[in-house]
């Protein structure tokens, strides 16, 4: 596994009339005064003149070029937003079928985004949260999420934050879950967690117990969804078949226990090969596990698809009880 650091990312993708606003903001005071005190001796006693065009503009037509700036904002928003959707131009992103879709699953993220509060999101886990095998941060599935929901909702303040650590598993995830997850006061976590422990070859049965301890704490301050997200289809877990199976039944029967949600990847990416008939090439990297851009981008629009359904649920009225989250996005 990678043993690439943390890091915390935030959504990257706004409105464009929120991008047009921060740029068409006036330059305090104080940011001319701090400008100025840095200019050199010779640039204050010498200021270069301005160009006849440059003065007969700024004289004549002064909006012209913060008009321009928000123009060209607009354009890099809508440039994002279409490079968002590119990478499914060749092979679309389905929803796995076969089994019944999530109804109302994640009703604390819901209510916030319904009610127009701040939402905060954790992705916590290993080198697929983290992103490895993507071809840069934008690509990983936290930030794929965040670029989803923020196109969806272009008024919400949603902030998702990439806690993933390469190489790590319940063990070294539980040294770190205070601080950076509880502490943080997440209105829903989602938590990758178990391949590495299938690569070790771990006790599934061991796992299963630390990541319920972990959930246990985590609910504890109340107020939060938790979705738990099982080991990734890929020839280097396949090797390993027997644990991996294990590993998948007991991630599934802690998130009934503890009445959280899981996102079933591994039968996701099972689907992706045997019925969707894709080579798991164009899915996986050379290294046989980790997943490319595609796989990550499929993967956060199949997880940012329910959310929306979530939040569609609440709109109308649906009642959602709060310790029931049953999350199947199929």
């Amino acid at each position: 596994m990678s043993s690439l650091r943390p890091f915390c990312l935030t959504t990257w993708l706004a409105a464009p009339a929120a991008a047009a606003l921060l740029l068409l903001t006036p330059v305090s005071p104080s940011h001319a005064q701090s400008q100025a005190a840095q200019a050199t001796p010779a640039q204050t006693a010498n200021p270069a003149p301005a160009s006849p065009s440059q003065t007969t503009v700024a004289a004549t037509n002064p909006a012209a070029e913060q008009r321009g700036i928000a123009a060209r904002a607009i354009d890099k928003v809508k440039q994002v937003a279409k490079s968002a959707g590119d990478i499914f131009g060749r092979v679309p992103c389905l929803t796995p079928k076969g089994s019944s879709k999530a109804m109302g699953s994640l009703p604390h993220v819901a209510s916030k985004l319904v009610a127009g509060q701040p939402v905060v999101i954790v992705a916590f886990g290993s080198s697929s949260t983290a992103g490895y095998g993507a071809s840069s941060p934008d690509f990983n599935y936290p930030n794929r999420l965040a670029a989803q929901l923020r196109r969806q909702y272009p008024t919400a303040d949603i902030t998702v934050v990439n806690a993933g650590v390469g190489g790590e598993d319940a063990p070294e995830m539980m040294k770190r879950l205070q601080k950076e997850v509880i502490d943080v006061h997440p209105d829903m976590v989602i938590w990758q967690v178990g391949t590495n422990a299938v690569l070790r070859n771990l006790d599934p049965g061991d796992t299963a117990k630390l990541v319920e301890n972990g959930i246990s704490r985590i609910q504890a301050g109340g107020g939060t969804d938790i979705v738990l997200v099982d080991p990734q289809y890929s020839p280097a877990v396949n090797q390993r078949a027997e644990s991996a199976g294990k590993m998948v039944k007991l991630l599934g029967k802690v998130a009934e226990l503890r009445h959280v949600g899981i996102f079933p990847r591994f039968e996701v990416m099972r689907d992706w090969h045997e019925k969707q008939a894709l080579p798991v090439e164009s899915f996986v990297i050379a290294d046989g596990l980790h997943m490319n851009d595609w796989g990550y981008a499929c993967f956060a629009q199949l997880l940012g698809d329910d959310i929306i359904r979530s939040v569609g649920q609440i709109k109308i009225g649906v009642n959602v009880p709060a310790d029931v989250r049953t999350y199947r996005p199929m």
